[in-house]
């Protein structure tokens, strides 16, 4: 049966968001020896190797501020700063899968809610008592957030915590070498001595071979994909664009990936060019949430990479929106693919 996202309400308590912080299902068997670097790429076999080195290593004893770097081995932060498509969260997942103990893993907007559902003593209390608090896609873009997630991970790490974390590096600022590194070290200062950087080159490989964004198809291809997917015994969701975005403004962004788990293909119809920020920003948690768990898309309007506006791509939150871009990208590809 083909199923309304906007039918949906789900309703997490807020106390089991803490559970829910696990790597997304299509990195849930993900290891260092699955993770294949790029020879042309150095940097992805030195990743690999820092990756392996850091998970091996115990949880720290709670300390007082350094005021001076220690070195690598004894650092308990590590920072994988790269572009889009290179396998950080690769990476970084499987770190969280060689490290043992009490973990948790998630983006940066999904600990930003955890916060905010949770409140900041909570959430601080609850992620103090891992051995390890992977974050996924640093976001440097929103000056309140990383002040906030800078003193939350203070906290953790003031614990005896250890974190993980990787980068959103622009595509079109990695010629500039040390960007992200440098944004985030500054952004977080206290934490600045605690963390060992290491850098991912290399081609987003959702792209490589594959046209900027495939044709989007008709309302009527669109429909009859859905009611095949549905006749085959998959869940499928089938929406117009506009009525979900409506609907995202009411639901908690805690709550979108539960609102598509069980889902095993999206379809929209009208996808058209997004020019509020708000909605814009619901979308790329929304993206994200489906590119975590591996659910192709299917639209009908404008192309996937044309969702965002010329503007928002050269605004503050740019970084966001060619992620989702990417990842959206990837996602259409895929649900033509079968």
């Amino acid at each position: 049966m083909i199923q309304a996202l906007t039918d949906r309400r789900p309703a997490v308590a807020a106390e089991a968001l803490i559970g829910l912080l696990t790597p997304p299902p299509a990195f849930a068997s993900v290891s260092f020896d699955t993770y294949v670097p790029d020879p042309e790429h150095p940097g992805q076999a030195a990743a690999v190797a820092a990756g392996r080195a850091f998970a091996g290593r115990a949880r720290t004893p709670p300390r007082r501020r350094l005021f001076r770097s220690p070195p690598p081995e004894l650092r308990p932060g590590l920072y994988f700063d790269g572009g889009f498509g290179v396998g950080k969260t690769h990476l970084l997942a499987s770190v969280y899968h060689a490290t043992p103990g009490r973990k948790v893993f998630g983006t940066f907007v999904e600990y930003t809610n955890l916060v905010g559902a949770l409140g900041f003593a909570t959430a601080a209390t609850a992620l103090a008592q891992q051995d390890l608090v992977c974050v996924d896609e640093f976001e440097l873009d929103d000056p309140g957030d990383t002040v906030l997630m800078s003193t939350l991970m203070d906290r953790i790490v003031a614990s005896g915590a250890r974190v993980a974390a990787t980068s959103n590096t622009l595509p079109d600022r990695l010629g500039e070498g040390r960007f992200a590194a440098e944004d985030f070290l500054r952004e977080i200062q206290g934490l600045s001595a605690r963390f060992d950087v290491v850098r991912v080159d290399g081609d987003d490989y959702r792209h490589r071979g594959l046209p900027p964004a495939l044709a989007p198809w008709d309302d009527a291809q669109v429909v009859a994909y859905a009611d095949a997917a549905a006749g085959a015994g998959l869940g499928v969701s089938l929406d117009r664009f506009p009525d979900l975005m409506d609907h995202l403004r009411d639901v908690h962004p805690s709550q979108y990936g539960p609102l598509v788990a069980d889902l095993d293909r999206v379809c929209l119809l009208g996808l058209h060019t997004l020019t509020d920020q708000a909605a814009a920003l619901r979308l790329v948690v929304l993206v994200d949430r489906l590119y975590d768990r591996d659910v192709p898309v299917v639209t009908s309007g404008v192309a996937a990479d044309q969702v965002f506006a010329p503007e928002m791509l050269r605004g503050g939150y740019r970084k966001k929106y060619f992620r989702a871009v990417s990842r959206l990208v990837a996602l259409t590809a895929a649900g033509r693919a079968g």
